[in-house]
């Protein structure tokens, strides 16, 4: 069998979708692929679309079609073909082979879009563990070698094959990239903890990508986020402190935005960030309540969430960009067991009284609130609390007594009294005027 050398990709690109009978929203599918591309940096030379009852395994889209993106590619002077599918090894290697151009598959694809958006170390390492892992099934001649087979006199003999030497390199790069990760992520873990032992909740934003999570966060939080109309905009995720009305303090996590046949090496390189959205207190699931596509969008979402495990986390429902179709503001109650919807617009601002009302309500029901009355005898009563990290403010009484603004897990107030036998209720909501006189 002849071999070939793997050409370079360029800007230059054609576009391939296939439909296989099933699907109705060609169009919206169509529309996505091209902006995946576009937020690649490829230039979309033509779309080349066509049907099939099921993918030939040699091809993917049939010799016939592949003869017409052939000449395609020679009469655009194409660079690139693009497929919004996932194509096996052999059926890259194939159209590669036919084309005399790089082709590039939806996972490749999403692969370099998030190779250009990672700023931070740990997200740089994860993408990259990623990206090995699908380029080692996709080695063949022509590669870009890792590391040229060494000659001299001492040196010659059998020795590795260039494929053998590549895959080696690949493993050894793989096990020295898991290494680091797990120093991340026992950092990160180590943040968690300290935020667990504050009693600090974690409300995390979770959605479709470009569906506004950022916008969304910079307007709750006063951050400054990159923001743009593109997607995967954001890849590493954003911690910020918020303070609601009534005292309760949360920390707000921006996260990747998700996507239809998110390529499952990035699920599993990204399971320590994701880890956010999965030990959050609640999910803020952002939604474009413009698109066509959202009901779609919000079930892909939610098969994420399941596959990293956080489906049983509370899921608040925010429709986001009200503002394009003009949709007013509005809390939807649809089920009283369940959180309800939120309606706003983050570029505007309308409707994010409406979310912090809800979120004040929601984190104050998980959480002891309010003000306790210590005589002074209580004193290692007192110093418990401060150990737990529950006092936000404190006077001292004439007598010598103490007035302790509470903010606690509702669970660590409940063992609290327990363990002390006090009663739930000497928890005061607002300070009686006689007290804060004599305070």
């Amino acid at each position: 069998m002849q071999l070939f050398d793997r050409p370079q990709a360029g800007e230059r690109a054609l576009l391939v979708q296939v439909s296989f009978g099933r699907e109705t929203s060609a169009a919206e599918y169509l529309s996505e692929f091209r902006e995946l591309a576009v937020s690649a940096g490829a230039l979309p030379l033509a779309v080349i679309s066509g049907s099939r009852k099921r993918p030939d395994a040699r091809t993917f889209v049939g010799s016939g079609k592949a003869d017409e993106i052939a000449q395609q590619v020679r009469a655009l002077d194409a660079e690139l073909v693009l497929f919004d599918h996932l194509l096996s090894p052999a059926q890259e290697r194939n159209l590669e082979a036919l084309f005399q151009c790089r082709v590039l598959d939806r996972t490749g694809l999403i692969l370099d879009i998030f190779a250009q958006r990672a700023r931070s170390f740990e997200g740089k390492l994860q993408v990259e563990l990623a990206q090995l892992k699908h380029l080692s099934t996709r080695l063949i001649r022509g590669w870009t070698h890792l590391e040229r087979q060494k000659g001299g006199i001492g040196l010659r003999g059998p020795g590795e094959t260039q494929l053998e030497t590549d895959r080696r390199l690949l493993a050894v790069r793989i096990k020295q990239i898991n290494g680091r990760l797990s120093k991340v992520r026992s950092q990160r873990e180590q943040g968690r903890q300290s935020r667990r032992k504050a009693s600090v909740p974690t409300v995390a934003l979770v959605g479709y990508t470009n569906a506004g999570k950022s916008t969304l966060f910079n307007a709750l939080t006063e951050a400054s986020v990159y923001v743009e109309d593109q997607l995967f905009a954001t890849l590493d995720p954003t911690l910020r402190s918020l303070h609601l009305e009534n005292g309760v303090k949360l920390v707000l996590a921006d996260t990747v935005g998700f996507i239809r046949d998110l390529p499952h090496d990035l699920v599993n390189a990204f399971q320590s960030t994701l880890q956010e959205t999965k030990d959050a207190t609640l999910l803020l699931h952002v939604i474009d309540a413009s698109d066509q596509m959202r009901e779609e969008h919000i079930e892909n979402v939610e098969q994420v969430l399941k596959a990293i495990g956080a489906d049983g986390t509370p899921c608040l429902k925010v429709f986001n960009k009200i503002d394009v179709d003009g949709t007013p503001a509005q809390l939807d109650e649809v089920n009283p067991d369940l959180l309800p919807q939120v309606w706003l617009s983050a570029q505007s601002g309308e409707g994010l009284e409406l979310l912090r009302q809800v979120l004040e309500k929601r984190l104050a029901q998980e959480r002891a609130l309010g003000w306790l009355v210590l005589a002074p005898e209580q004193g290692r009563l007192r110093a418990r609390l401060f150990e737990l990290k529950a006092v936000s403010n404190e006077r001292q009484q004439k007598n010598g007594g103490f007035l302790l603004q509470l903010d606690m897990e509702l669970r660590d107030w409940v063992r609290l009294c327990k363990h002390e036998s006090l009663d739930q209720e000497e928890l005061l909501a607002d300070l009686p005027e006689h007290l804060a006189t004599v305070a």
